[in-house]
Order: structure tokens, then C-alpha cells, then sequence
């Protein structure tokens, strides 16, 4: 078996799998750098100590009944080999399996797709403006094909953006829904950004952020409104 680098476990989540209890795998490593990421000390690929998946395996047969999934989370999950022996290993086990990703590597995730009950995907912004927020040139396209196999397999999912005012507007917003909507996607969860742990400090403070973000949050469903397209933002 591929071991994974795991920079944390949370041994348990009402949040991060729908509808379920689940324990959330930590994967070390990203080759983005978002400017709001919250968990800056799992980009680096190596880290100074890690957790080894037989631990995390032991602990996952000690919670045989009191837990109903096992998420992979980061990180950036199929940057390691490692994950698709790791996501058998927990489905022998009888667990749901879930993956968050931003969806970096698409031929990776098209094939672990059979192997996960759930995805939660990452959209960051429209496709033509990742870089500005990734720092990574033409990186949204990835994203696009990612969500293509996505929709393709039927696994269940949920799209979700970060907001903050500093990196999407309200256009940006309704531009992102609309090619959602165009590739039959449902409309992305929108979630605040969050200001702890943050792996840059951006130009507004926590309360200016949420209140920008709240009225960009107003102003795109009022245009996805004019528009006349359905769903909630």
C-alpha cells in the first residue's frame, strides 16, 4: 500500500460530510497558494512530523459503528499516489468515503471517482481568474475538467467559493454561476472567508470583509435574478 503524508486528523465532524459523522483526514502538501487558505502549515509537501495512515487505519476499526465516513481533506488529497489505496482501505472497512479537493489534478480525480460516496469541490472564481487568487497562470481550467468528471460520474458532491471582497466581486459571482449553470452544474455554497489562520494578510479586516461580502452576496443574486436563471447562489 502507497502511504499518504497526513498533516491531521479530526476525529470527528458533524460538518464535513453531509448528512453524516465523519473523521477527517488531513493530506500534507498543496502546489497552490491561495491567498485564504486556513491551513497554511499543510502546504508544504513535507512537514516536519506527520501521522502514518496504519495509525489512522487503528484508530478507524476502534470507531467501527460510532462513525459513518472518513473524508480526505488538505491539502490538496490527489497530490499523493497514496490516496486511492488509502480510500480502499477505508471502504473495506465499511465507511463512507468523501474527498475535498480543489480539483488541481483532473485525471487523478476522474480516477478515484469510483471509489468516493461524496466530493466536496472547491470553485474559487470564475475559470478565466484563478491565477489571481492561486497565484498559479491558467490553473482554473484544470478546475473546469475536474468538474466535468464530476458531473459525469453521479457521485453526490457540493460546489463551494470563498468569498472575500479583496478577490471576487459581485459580477464575479454571477459570472461563476453562469458557467455553472451552462455545464448543468448546481449553483456553488457560498462561505465567508475566513480571517484566522490565513496564509497572507489581506487589504480589509474581518468585519469590513464579511460586510463587503454580504452585500457582493446580495448584489450577484439580485443580477442572477434580472437574468432570469434559477437557484440560490
Amino acid at each position: 500500500m502507497n502511504l499518504l503524508q497526513i498533516g491531521g486528523l479530526a476525529p470527528w465532524s458533524s460538518i464535513d460530510y453531509p448528512g453524516a459523522m465523519s473523521a477527517v483526514v488531513f493530506c500534507q502538501g498543496c502546489p497552490w497558494r491561495c491567498l485564504y487558505c486556513h491551513n497554511p502549515h499543510l502546504l508544504p509537501r513535507k512537514a516536519a512530523s506527520t501521522i502514518e495512515l496504519t495509525d489512522v487505519l487503528h484508530f478507524l476499526q476502534r470507531r467501527r459503528g460510532l462513525l459513518d465516513a472518513v473524508v480526505f481533506s488538505g491539502g490538496e488529497p490527489t497530490l499523493q499516489t497514496g490516496l486511492p489505496d488509502a480510500l480502499m482501505a477505508v471502504r473495506d472497512m465499511g465507511f463512507r468515503t468523501g474527498l475535498h479537493t480543489a480539483g488541481i489534478y483532473p485525471e487523478r480525480l476522474r480516477a478515484v471517482l469510483p471509489l468516493l460516496d461524496w466530493v466536496g469541490l472547491d470553485i474559487k472564481a470564475p475559470f478565466e481568474r484563478y491565477a489571481s487568487i492561486t497565484g498559479v497562470a491558467d490553473s482554473g481550467w484544470a478546475v473546469r475538467d475536474s468538474l466535468q468528471y464530476l458531473l459525469d460520474s453521479k457521485v453526490a458532491y457540493e460546489l463551494r467559493t470563498t468569498v472575500h471582497a479583496a478577490s471576487l466581486s459581485a459580477e464575479d459571482l454571477v459570472l461563476l454561476d453562469v458557467q455553472l449553470l451552462r455545464m448543468g452544474a448546481r449553483p456553488v455554497v457560498l462561505q465567508k472567508c475566513r480571517p484566522q489562520g490565513q496564509a497572507a494578510n489581506l487589504p480589509y479586516g474581518a468585519e469590513e470583509t464579511f460586510r463587503q461580502q454580504d452585500g457582493a452576496e446580495q448584489d450577484g443574486t439580485r443580477l442572477v435574478g434580472k437574468l432570469g436563471m434559477k437557484g440560490k447562489m
